[in-house]
């Protein structure tokens, strides 16, 4: 599986973005999460959503705010980004892999994309 985050960029906080994360290859099935990884923090979990269902997952310090959604015809995952804080600032990864009840954690998914910034301006 190829993944190939796109649609980072500078906003206001307050603002609103919305990352695209397009997979190739072996798709059948495969959930998909985004993770993130601020300056000098270590990568953490954002959202995630699985294949069927369609149940999503949030990080609590994102709930409320961010929207994951897919498009299974495109195989393509979004990340909806609203009322963004400069915290919110990071390099954003997306990751694929067959479900996990651990989906929180780096280990959960073999799958991973290069990264889009997302820089939230004050």
């Amino acid at each position: 599986v190829q993944l190939q985050a796109s649609g980072g960029g500078l906003v206001q906080a307050g603002g609103s973005l919305r990352i695209s994360c397009a997979a190739s290859g072996r798709t059948s099935q495969i959930s998909m999460a985004w993770f993130r990884q601020a300056p000098g923090k270590e990568r953490e979990f954002v959202a995630a959503i699985r294949w069927g269902n369609r149940a999503t997952r949030y990080a609590d310090s994102v709930k409320g705010r961010f929207t994951i959604s897919r498009d299974n015809a495109r195989n393509t995952v979004y990340l909806q980004m609203n009322s963004l804080k400069p915290e919110d600032t990071a390099v954003y990864y997306c990751a694929a892999d067959q479900w996990s009840t651990a989906y929180y954690e780096q280990g959960a998914w073999d799958y991973w994309g290069p990264g889009t910034l997302v820089t939230v301006s004050s």
